[in-house]
């Protein structure tokens, strides 16, 4: 949807091996809040949940409307969601 952003929080290496194809990529130690203000919604991931949670309670805190991938990249490779390598070939979750 328009309406959604996909923002992955993982360190370079791990975005590098694999990620969603529409995903934006900020490490979360870099998560600048005030770039995702505005409509829509923000749905946030990281390999399991647990950083993502974080990044996400940060963007809602700052008034954001973000929502947390339960499971992670973890679960999204598991429902047979793609990943691509910046290259464009397959990739894995690490």
């Amino acid at each position: 949807r328009e309406d959604v952003r996909l923002l992955d929080v993982r360190e370079d290496d791990e975005w590098e091996a694999g990620h969603a194809a529409d995903a934006e990529h900020v490490r979360l130690g870099d998560l600048d809040v005030s770039a995702f203000a505005g409509p829509g919604t923000v749905v946030v991931t990281c390999r399991s949940g647990n950083r993502s949670r974080k990044a996400a309670a940060a963007l809602v805190g700052a008034g954001v409307d973000a929502v947390n991938l339960d499971g992670g990249m973890k679960a999204w490779a598991e429902a047979g969601q793609p990943l691509i390598r910046d290259d464009g070939t397959h990739g894995t979750v690490v």
